[in-house]
């Protein structure tokens, strides 16, 4: 028996033990998830982006006010704190609602305000306030913060109408996060779809093809976007207005993912395994969806991570104009139309809150599609 090898469990398992190399096969999904865990501004932009989707689903849930009822015009933020002025410092956070004192502003001549310091109020997960529908379907008065005496709780204040800034930016996601979504959607689609088939069939499909690319690519965006918002009336109903943003963001959008597809859809129609396809007589369709299509999709999920910050300011700033969404829908650009004067802005400054959560949103997008391009990067 000298000459075979004889099979000892226990040196085999610590060979294992020792081996740091991995004897598992890993797909090529699982590898860029190993990638992009360590990158730590990749992870926090996963967890920021799955946040504001989760909030934006359940938003009457974490609005604490109901974001269409009017209130007092221009309250100041409520102060959140963690000193009871009774009990000294506690774990949860109390509410100081602001009221008026007996002292006036000696150039304004307005009542000067501040927090009520002796009468806190306590603020509690799951209370009730303001009655709503969950999903439209089971109704409610829960909520995920309220104030502990059943009343009034405005983290951002209120605008000139008396209605709460932060539960309207929170039901105002659905709307601006909606249009972002179904936008990137039809981009995607259409940009890829075209730009896989023009660089896949060449030849004079192509050469056309592109001079429509060209000529959607030439026209100045923003002057074409006014011009085609002001064609819809007024008086139009609201979810035609949202319909129309939509179509028209994704109409002179997808010209330039379908440009950039068509050129890795060339590499890729160069590279050994494809012509060996095309040799053995595959059908386009087969090497398309699964030589083609598969090299090219990193490439557009990195591009669809960075489209939606593109559209989420788009959308505010066609909002801010008054071309995009329209009462009594929110989106985050409508509110901002609150703060078009430097009066307002200087005497009521939370009013630019809603600018907070775009750029929240931004960040978190961009955040996420710069992680997600190192990590399907091979180089």
């Amino acid at each position: 028996m000298s000459g075979q090898h004889m099979f000892d469990p226990e040196q085999e398992a610590e060979d294992q033990r020792i081996s740091t190399v991995s004897t598992e096969s890993q797909g090529y999904p699982a590898l860029v998830w190993r990638r992009f865990r360590k990158s730590v501004p990749g992870m926090i932009g996963l967890v920021l982006v799955g946040t504001l989707l989760f909030v934006s689903v359940f938003a009457s849930f974490f609005a604490p006010m109901d974001p269409k009822k009017p209130y007092s015009a221009f309250i100041r933020p409520d102060r959140i704190s963690f000193h009871d002025t009774h009990r000294g410092w506690r774990p949860w956070p109390v509410l100081y609602r602001i009221t008026e004192t007996d002292e006036f502003d000696p150039i304004t001549y307005q009542p000067i305000t501040g927090p009520d310091m002796e009468n806190p109020v306590p603020i509690r997960l799951f209370g009730k306030s303001w009655n709503y529908r969950l999903f439209g379907l089971i109704p409610t008065s829960r909520h995920f913060i309220a104030a502990g005496d059943g009343g009034e709780i405005h983290i951002l204040g209120t605008d000139k109408l008396g209605r709460d800034i932060f539960s309207r930016a929170i039901t105002g996601s659905r709307i601006s996060l909606a249009i972002a979504l179904i936008s990137i959607s039809f981009i995607t689609t259409i940009g890829t779809l075209v730009g896989i088939a023009s660089g896949y069939i060449g030849g004079r499909f192509d050469l056309w093809m592109q001079r429509v690319v060209e000529v959607i690519l030439a026209f100045p965006q923003l002057p074409l976007y006014l011009a085609l918002a002001t064609l819809i009336p007024v008086t139009a109903p609201s979810w035609l207005f949202l319909t129309f943003v939509v179509l028209v963001i994704a109409g002179l959008g997808w010209a330039q993912l379908s440009r950039e597809v068509r050129s890795k859809t060339m590499s890729m129609r160069r590279i050994d395994y494809v012509r060996a396809a095309m040799a053995v007589g595959a059908g386009d369709g087969r090497i398309i969806l699964r030589h083609v299509l598969p090299n090219v999709l990193s490439h557009v999920i990195v591009s669809v991570t960075l489209g939606i910050p593109s559209i989420v300011l788009l959308e505010s700033f066609l909002g801010f104009l008054g071309f995009a969404v329209k009462p009594p829908m929110i989106s985050w650009g409508l509110m901002l139309q609150d703060a078009g004067t430097f009066s307002v802005i200087g005497s009521y400054p939370w009013i630019l809150s809603p600018v907070a959560f775009v750029l929240l949103t931004v960040f978190a997008f961009n955040a996420l599609g710069d992680g997600l391009r190192d990590a399907v990067d091979p180089y």
